[in-house]
């Protein structure tokens, strides 16, 4: 059975692992990166707390002792349903199965000059973006004389109040009290301003009413300004436009306001639900199509529990790939298909960190909820399990530490693109 797995995020990878090295089988995964990215701490790389390389892991070394999973790098372009074949930027492969795990990017909601002005952070480059933008503002503010400019670049506005939006402000708060006024003793970073915007009543709306409420005191305590119940109209790289037509003047956006699930063309839009999602049966197969399966953020499915879809977290896609696996191997064992396994999302909890020794963590069984230096030391122990690759999880728990032993961070580097020098004609 030859398997395409578009995508290596979280279910992609996954699902490789799963029939990687099984007799039967033969996998293609195909991804525009050759690394998998531990998106859960792409903000702690856009504020220096950790560096690249330490929440990414190449591909191709998660399956070196592999004798059936192959690697591409490509960008899937389309799909052939009816012809069983993908089409990349580089070449056109058939398949018996295909499995998208395309993941999500960025939902401006349409809005074009969002797009162009605000920093998105979906993926370990737009993290360094950002990185380089935070630290270039503040070499840039010693130049400027003009006190509105100045007080421009020195607002950093946050757009949207969930995990990431909540975890990035309260990085940037703790940059702004702990290591800022130390690389840069000539700015007075007592008119530095973070602004948290939600549009919702409450921060980490997904979350209990406990873990919102404690979430938006941490903010508070870190000096954040949390503006709920706030919309974005427009953003031209100068001014925020708010709902109600308010503004607010900052020359740094960062998007965290919503996602939207990659879907390759081919897919029939009838099958295409709100978020940009591709529904599906209770077996991740995409409706109307029994060899083409979607799981994790790409994926609808509508069950009495979840009747609006699953939410979209790692929990998710991980264990819709494990039901795909299992599904798969029943297939090519030739199975009667009444033994098929139908999804179940089994909810293990939610978390976030806002910042130093302060996080939030919600248990759904026992009904549980934690908050303050208990649920951080829970945040970063599952996070560092969660990360790929033993070196990995060593250095990021050595950052973590040297972060918090010294309330200092040494990753502060601004990699700039020079032209060569052209020779001198004679």
């Amino acid at each position: 059975m030859k398997v395409i797995i578009a995508g290596a995020g979280f279910g992609g990878l996954r699902l490789a692992r799963q029939l990687s090295n099984k007799p039967g089988f033969e996998i293609v995964l195909i991804d525009r990166f050759n690394y998998h990215q531990f998106q859960p701490l792409f903000y702690q790389v856009a504020t220096a707390g950790l560096d690249a390389s330490n929440i990414s892991f190449p591909l191709r070394k998660v399956f070196q002792k592999s004798k059936n999973v192959r690697i591409r790098l490509a960008s899937l372009k389309a799909v052939q349903p009816g012809e069983n074949k993908v089409i990349t930027d580089s070449e056109e492969i058939f398949y018996d199965v295909l499995v998208l795990a395309t993941g999500a990017d960025t939902n401006f909601f349409g809005n074009q000059q969002l797009a162009n002005h605000a920093f998105p952070m979906k993926s370990t480059v737009e993290a360094l973006q950002i990185r380089h933008r935070l630290l270039q503002l503040f070499e840039n503010a010693h130049t400027i004389k003009d006190e509105s400019t100045l007080q421009r670049l020195m607002n950093i506005v946050v757009v949207g109040g969930g995990p990431t939006g909540v975890e990035v402000s309260g990085a940037l708060a703790e940059m702004k009290k702990y290591v800022l006024p130390k690389d840069f003793p000539e700015l007075d970073f007592s008119r530095m301003n973070i602004y948290l915007l939600e549009g919702s009543p409450k921060t980490l709306a997904s979350m209990s009413e406990k873990a919102s409420a404690k979430s938006a005191g941490y903010l508070n305590k870190l000096g954040v300004k949390l503006l709920t119940n706030t919309l974005v109209k427009d953003y031209d790289g100068e001014n925020v436009v708010l709902q109600d037509d308010k503004t607010i003047a900052s020359s740094t956006v960062i998007w965290a306001a919503g996602i939207k699930g990659n879907i390759p063309n081919g897919i029939d839009i009838s099958l295409i639900a709100r978020g940009n999602r591709i529904k599906v049966d209770r077996q991740c197969r995409v409706q109307g199509h029994s060899n083409i399966y979607a799981l994790g953020d790409l994926a609808y499915m509508e069950t009495d529990g979840y009747p609006n879809g699953h939410p979209q977290v790692a929990p998710v896609a991980i264990q819709q790939a494990d039901l795909i696996a299992g599904n798969l191997r029943l297939i090519e064992k030739k199975a009667n298909p009444e033994r098929l396994y139908q999804f179940s999302y089994r909810d293990k909890g939610s978390m976030a960190t806002v910042g130093r020794n302060l996080a939030v963590v919600d248990v759904p069984k026992p009904r549980l909820h934690l908050s303050g230096f208990f649920a951080w030391l829970i945040w970063m122990s599952l996070h560092l399990m969660l990360i790929l690759g033993v070196k990995n999880r060593f250095f990021v728990f050595i950052n973590w530490l040297y972060n918090y032993v010294t309330y200092d961070q040494n990753l502060r580097l601004i990699f700039k693109e020079f032209n060569r020098k052209e020779p001198e004609k004679k």
